[in-house]
């Protein structure tokens, strides 16, 4: 009983900082409908900025005191310049949009610390007045641990009266469930964003200071706890406080005892949660469904066609280059079209999903992760040759896709985009935990190409093929019947199920070959790199396979592969030149999302209508 109890108020400590950072991110999404990915930023800001003030004023518990509320006033701050000179900008842009722009938001801050408060891990002394562990049954638990579970409870009192009691309160609540009413109303919705977004943002602040008495700030903080932030968000329900409190001490507690219980597969279990509640329940334990439509915040609509004479040339062109740069270019620049061509694959694969079926999703790096581990496996585990690895890696991502897609095309919008992440963390978890069979973080070496394909060149022509192969097949199956039953389904599910589409199994055949294409891609990517890591899986991959479709042209089927193209070749010049590449390449992902939404091919077809 004495270790129960012990477990649960550690649990709970932990459920106080992240019920904070939560609670944020649920006021924030609950009335602007910004899937802020750079929440995770700010609490990282608030661990830094209280790290400064502590070292300067936290002497004595009323100082230390003082740094936490003034960490959080400066993030708070920095939160209003945010919202003012950048959000207010994709309010109403799609949600695939709006997380793009928030996690370019997320390289730029990852910088401006790094140039700020250097590389390295900052360790704050004890709080005093709480350094100290009290007898609890048995059991030493630290004093802090006490002090962090009141101040979770004082927080949730104070957001109860404000959104209970107060003028303020009242408009957050209209706002979160009906917006457009509320400016019926006459409300001033930009002072009604800013301010809820600044108290979201200080609320992040604030968790993120109180983490430093227990904790080294760190700039893996930012991405570490806003996965977990998400599944807290998700299972409570989006917009609801006291859903965020309930779920976060329901996610600390299966941590805790999990860490006890069943240490191979913890994680897994905390998505798994994520998952099972929006299959079951959506909108979450206490969230409310929304009304709007999965056609509210689409991009514009700009027709696919078939392939006219400049962009026959730009495909031909194309060609031509990448047969003939290995004779032309020296082994590095062999290796980075290698790479271009696989992710370019990837990329199509990803645009397939997006623009031919209207489906959202943040998680495509779990079928690119499986189809890479399959051959790796194929590889370590069965002693198989390069052939038959890269013929299991599109199976392995059909069979990922075929499971999870026949849960997330139930879903639509933000939910479905949440239900992919939610399953590509899950794939994740247990490549990262499961040692025996993937190696967890030390991942799969040894993974090399047969004989015949071991130079760089001769990888890459089959490479080349094969990929070429694969995004051709993707163009055909587009302009085939199915691609227009597809894009039917994504314009008007209702009006398709009205004619008798059968709208959920197309877009579980678009699931599945999109996964068997970004399987290919992954098989390729293990064989190019000769290992294979948990980070193939991770939610980052996901994001720069958006970028580059983004980077391309969501309404252009040149798109991706341009994408692709331009986004590696600024990676790796970026990451030579300098080493703040994440902020350059941050700053470009910002400004392609406000400045030039229908990217490069998007610029290039409105030069060629200017003429006209």
């Amino acid at each position: 009983m004495s270790f129960i109890v012990a477990q649960a108020i550690t649990g709970l400590a932990s459920a106080a900082s992240l019920f904070l950072i939560a609670v944020g991110l649920s006021i924030v999404f609950g009335v602007t409908r910004v899937v802020n990915f750079a929440h995770g930023s700010l609490y990282m800001l608030g661990a830094y900025i209280a790290f400064t003030l502590v070292s300067v004023m936290g002497g004595s518990f009323a100082g230390y005191l003082a740094a936490f509320v003034l960490s959080a006033l400066a993030v708070g701050a920095i939160g209003a310049l945010m919202e003012t000179t950048f959000l207010r900008r994709i309010y109403r842009a799609p949600e695939l949009f709006q997380l793009l722009a928030t996690f370019g938001v997320v390289l730029i801050i990852q910088d401006l610390t790094r140039i700020v408060w250097g590389a390295d891990d900052l360790f704050a002394p004890r709080m005093p007045g709480l350094d100290g562990a009290i007898n609890v049954l048995g059991h030493q638990l630290p004093e802090y641990d006490l002090f962090l579970i009141a101040v979770a409870f004082l927080v949730l009192g104070g957001l109860w009266l404000l959104f209970r009691r107060t003028r303020f309160g009242v408009l957050v609540r209209a706002a979160t469930e009906d917006r457009e009413m509320v400016s019926a109303l006459g409300i001033d919705q930009r002072w009604l964003f800013t301010a809820a977004f600044v108290l979201g943002a200080a609320l992040a602040g604030l968790g993120g200071a109180l983490q430093i008495p227990r904790q080294a700030a760190s700039l893996s903080m930012d991405l570490s706890i806003i996965v977990d932030a998400f599944v807290v968000v998700v299972v409570g329900g989006m917009g609801s406080i006291m859903g965020a409190f309930v779920a976060a001490v329901l996610i600390s507690m299966l941590l805790a005892f999990g860490l006890v219980i069943f240490p191979e597969i913890t994680l897994v279990l905390i998505f798994l949660v994520m998952a099972v509640t929006l299959v079951l329940k959506p909108s979450g334990l206490f969230g409310r469904p929304e009304f709007t439509t999965e056609e509210d915040r689409r991009s514009p609509d700009l027709p696919l066609r078939a392939s006219d004479g400049l962009l026959r040339i730009f495909w031909w062109g194309l060609l031509l280059v990448a047969l003939a740069a290995p004779v032309l270019l020296g082994e590095f620049a062999v290796i980075v079209l290698t790479e271009i061509a696989i992710l370019a694959l990837f990329a199509a694969s990803l645009h397939f999903l997006l623009w031919g079926g209207g489906l959202i999703t943040f998680g495509h790096a779990a079928y690119f992760g499986l189809g890479a581990y399959g051959a790796g496996l194929a590889v370590f585990h069965l002693s198989l040759g390069m052939e038959p690895a890269l013929l299991l890696a599109p199976l392995a991502g059909a069979a990922g896709a075929v499971l999870f897609g026949w849960f997330c095309v139930r879903l639509s919008g933000i939910y479905m985009a949440m239900l992919t992440l939610a399953f590509a963390q899950i794939t994740w978890s247990a490549a990262f935990q499961w040692i025996g069979f993937t190696g967890g973080d030390n991942g799969i070496l040894g993974v090399w190409p047969s004989a015949w394909a071991s130079s760089p060149v001769a990888f890459y022509y089959l490479t080349l093929a094969v990929c070429a192969a694969g995004i051709w097949g993707l163009r055909h199956v587009v302009f085939s019947p199915f691609g227009y039953t597809l894009r039917a389904t994504r314009d008007s599910a209702v009006r398709s199920a009205a004619i008798g589409i059968d709208v959920t199994h197309h877009r579980w055949l678009a699931f599945t070959l999109a996964g068997a294409a970004a399987g290919i891609a992954g098989g390729f990517f293990a064989f190019a790199k000769g290992s294979v890591f948990p980070d193939v899986l991770f939610v980052s991959t996901s994001v720069d396979g958006l970028v580059m479709v983004l980077l391309g042209g969501v309404q252009s089927l040149a798109g991706p592969v341009l994408g692709a193209i331009v986004f590696t070749e600024i990676e790796t010049e970026l990451n030579r030149l300098t080493e703040l590449w994440q902020l350059l390449l941050g700053v470009l992902i910002v400004a392609l999302v406000v400045f030039l939404p229908n990217g490069l091919a998007g610029l290039v077809r409105a030069v060629r209508r200017r003429p006209a």
